[in-house]
């Protein structure tokens, strides 16, 4: 009977994460929209949008490999998994001992490393210039974010994020510089791996500034939903993992009862929706940045991160 209640906490867990993604960036787009104050599309035109390419014809390119074919799944089920193991709602989950800092850093590497991969599969300029330009976003986002781990680590002597999770919202954290600096750091890491603004813009198809468009500009059909819907994923893994490290308020500890989760899923929803709009008034009010700048943004996260780990070296009270 508990084996089975597990089952099913951990069920309902990946599903909300399947079921949400899309929500929440149609959310993001119709806040942009009102914020510029345009109507805008529904927050459910993601899910259309998903529906209208799984209908169509998948088209490919005769030089495409079985690399092109199998990295739009390859990618999703990763990135899906990577997503399903971060608490949302609830900490201690069935897979909570997989639920690993290092080992979501690895799932999301290995996505980007095949959609790389895929992008110059079938030989075009503009899938080698994303794919290129990808890598080179990575080189530098990769660290940063390895940085956070260890900071974290430091702190909460774990990278077990449900362990990170029961650590931060105790009392025994308090105001911390070194925090801080990796909440920042992460934020900043989250922007260029979900290719939003100012490190990149997946709605413009200017070859001077397309990354992320450019990679899968080859796809077409499911091929292309499954990719669209990977991005879904990773923009709510991220804002996920910024609540559940730095916002833990209110998540429920497992085996607490239905109503600990209830409120865990009503303040889990809330924590979306303020990272959402944040996000859009962030985007609203800033402008791109030129490809050549992106090192020195990344270099910035890469720095704080450093010194947030050096700084819990030098002493715990920071």
């Amino acid at each position: 009977m508990v084996v089975m209640s597990d089952i099913l906490v951990q069920g309902v867990q990946m599903l909300l994460v399947l079921l949400l993604a899309p929500l929440l960036t149609g959310f993001v787009r119709k806040m942009k929209a009102r914020l510029v104050r345009r109507q805008g599309a529904s927050i459910f035109q993601p899910y259309r949008d998903l529906l209208r390419l799984l209908r169509k014809e998948v088209v490919l390119a005769d030089n495409a490999s079985w690399l092109f074919r199998v990295t739009p799944y390859v990618t999703f089920a990763a990135i899906w998994v990577a997503a399903a193991l971060v608490p949302t709602f609830a900490t201690g989950l069935l897979f909570n001992w997989t639920a690993d800092l290092i080992a979501i850093v690895a799932l999301l590497g290995s996505a980007r490393f095949f959609l790389a991969l895929a992008g110059m599969d079938v030989g075009t300029s503009f899938g080698g210039i994303g794919s290129s330009r990808e890598v080179m976003i990575a080189a530098l986002a990769e660290p940063a974010m390895l940085l956070f781990v260890f900071c974290i680590a430091l702190v909460a002597g774990s990278t077990q994020l449900s362990t990170v999770a029961n650590f931060m919202a105790s009392s025994y954290v308090g105001l911390r510089v070194s925090l801080g600096m990796a909440m920042i750091a992460l934020i900043m890491v989250a922007l260029a791996e979900n290719a939003r603004i100012p490190v990149d813009n997946p709605a413009t198809h200017l070859e001077l500034t397309m990354v992320h468009e450019a990679m899968v500009l080859e796809y077409s059909g499911r091929h292309l939903a499954m990719i669209e819907f990977g991005a879904f994923l990773k923009l709510l893994l991220y804002i996920s993992l910024i609540a559940c490290v730095f916002l833990p308020w209110k998540i429920a500890v497992f085996g607490t009862g239905p109503s600990s989760y209830a409120i865990g899923a009503v303040a889990y929803l809330v924590k979306l929706a303020a990272a959402g709009f944040f996000l859009a008034l962030f985007e609203t009010a800033t402008a791109k940045m030129r490809v050549f700048r992106i090192p020195q943004f990344l270099g910035a996260a890469l720095m704080l991160g450093l010194l947030g780990t050096l700084l819990l070296f030098v002493s715990k009270s920071f």
